[in-house]
């Protein structure tokens, strides 16, 4: 029953307006750096097994942030398969500028037969691929590590947690575009031998005393088990 808690980084200068992607060197703007204290702080209490971040900056300072907060034996893992899409072309374009490619209606609409353009692109398929098979092995060492109601935290990026959310609620890729995830929003999903549970999604602010499951909590049938009528 691991939890995995998803946190997308704070705020940077390009963030809205371009295309990021693995454009070198991009730290956290001061909104960006405020995002990450205050998650940090309201995340502060949680029992972490471990604090993952893309290798990317504005998520290492992100995921830093809340590491720190936790004290001073608390690290950061870096894991590239939770790095940003390789936008390959599209790096570092203003988005109204991209709007105007004919792609770019494939990516709205179709993300599961989009690749990016030029030599460094890769595919939205091959970039939800990667980051699922990173949450599927991180779930078998925590578990293994800490148990199996022991909970993680990635930092990474807003294609990638909702390619993760897609893949959680089964979904076909080509709707994962109907979800949001905002910058320093914390997504939870606990996963389960017979299913993922979607806890939490796009989540910016709230009490997370109660955001994992305590043992005497679980379903009658099995921890896989939805509660009838919902739960309490």
């Amino acid at each position: 029953m691991t939890t995995l808690l998803l946190v997308r980084h704070g705020l940077t200068e390009l963030t809205g307006p371009v295309l990021a992607g693995w454009t070198p060197a991009l730290p956290l703007d001061e909104r960006g750096r405020a995002q990450a204290a205050a998650v940090a702080a309201r995340l502060a209490g949680l029992p972490l097994a471990a604090v993952v971040s893309s290798p990317l900056d504005r998520c290492l300072q992100t995921a830093e942030a809340i590491a720190a907060a936790r004290g001073p034996a608390a690290k950061v893992e870096v894991d590239e398969r939770f790095g940003e899409v390789r936008y390959g072309d599209w790096t570092g374009r203003p988005l109204k500028e991209l709007a105007e490619e004919p792609l770019w209606r494939v990516v709205q609409a179709h993300p599961s037969a989009a690749r990016f353009p030029g030599p460094e692109g890769e595919s939205l398929a091959a970039a939800q691929h990667r980051a699922v098979a990173a949450v599927r092995d991180w779930n078998a060492r925590v578990a293994a590590d800490h148990g199996p109601d022991a909970a993680y935290l990635v930092c990474s990026h807003g294609d990638i947690i909702k390619a993760v959310v897609a893949d959680a609620l089964g979904l076909h890729l080509d709707q994962f575009q109907r979800i949001e995830a905002g910058p320093a929003s914390l997504t939870v999903i606990r996963y389960t031998e017979l299913r993922p549970f979607l806890v939490r999604l796009n989540d910016t602010g709230g009490d997370v005393a109660g955001l994992l499951p305590a043992p005497d909590t679980r379903p009658a049938g099995g921890q896989g088990d939805a509660p009838v009528g919902g739960g309490a």
